[in-house]
């Protein structure tokens, strides 16, 4: 049974997110791969028992982030196709759950939660330590070269 590969990347809406999407799009492409696009929330510690405020779904509003991260990233033509998924939790140990089936996971090197000028936030250290895949930690704001072939080593082949 042959199945097709997929990477797993981490959404978060952060700009860092959206350069994981367009990287792991890139190489998806690549590969003949899809994009598993995994949004993931999950209640703070010191929330306690506290009711929830009237007409907040954390679901839904994670799923809308990440429609629209997607969207913003894509400029509302995803290369590849780009299954999303919303969980509850903790989000490194979601993403380590996602790639156990993924070719690769990738990551921004910080989020939302990221504090100006650390190099690597706690999910993506936590992802590329424990993922059972190969892991891309993306930095800057750079999309990877496509490499193109020249005419006459088309014909030639």
């Amino acid at each position: 049974m042959t199945t097709t590969p997929r990477i797993v990347v981490g959404v978060d809406g952060s700009v860092p997110s959206r350069q994981a999407l367009r990287w792991a799009a890139q190489i998806a492409t690549g590969l003949g791969a899809t994009v598993r696009a995994v949004s993931v929330w999950d209640l703070p510690t010191n929330y306690g028992w506290a009711a929830w405020p009237t007409g907040w779904d954390p679901t839904r509003d994670a799923q809308q982030l990440l429609t629209e991260t997607i969207a913003t990233a894509f400029d509302g033509r995803p290369p590849v196709p780009v299954e999303e998924v919303v969980r509850q939790g903790s989000a490194s140990k979601i993403l380590v759950e996602e790639a156990r089936f993924a070719t690769m996971v990738v990551v921004g090197s910080r989020g939302h939660g990221g504090v100006a000028g650390v190099l690597l936030g706690s999910v993506s250290a936590k992802v590329a330590e424990y993922a059972g895949c190969p892991v891309l930690v993306v930095h800057g704001d750079q999309l990877p070269e496509i490499p193109q072939r020249k005419e006459a080593e088309s014909i030639a082949r």
